[in-house]
Parts: C-alpha cells; structure tokens; sequence
C-alpha cells in the first residue's frame, strides 16, 4: 500500500483516531461500574417516606 508523501499524517491521524475510540470505551466501562455500584448503594437505603 502506497500512501504517498501524506503517509506520516494518514497513519497519524488513524493512531489518534485509535486512541479516542479507546478511550471513549474506557470511560463507557468504567462509567457503567461506577454507575452499578451507585444503584446497588441506593436498593440498599430504605424508601423515603413520602409528604403529608
């Protein structure tokens, strides 16, 4: 594959591409774990009573 005299900047700007999805997928992950955690803390706490 012939990229050109573009090829530094093609196959960086895929690397940085690589890199953003990547990182959108970590935080994904890691932002449902936290968001479990906070569920399953609030199921525990009694209900609130309600306004009278």
């Amino acid at each position: 594959m012939d990229l050109g005299p573009h090829a530094a900047f093609i196959l960086g700007a895929y690397g940085f591409t690589a890199l953003v999805i990547l990182g959108l997928v970590a935080h994904a992950f890691l932002d449902r774990r936290a968001q479990e955690r906070a569920l399953a803390r609030l199921a525990q706490e009694p209900a609130p009573r309600g306004r009278r």
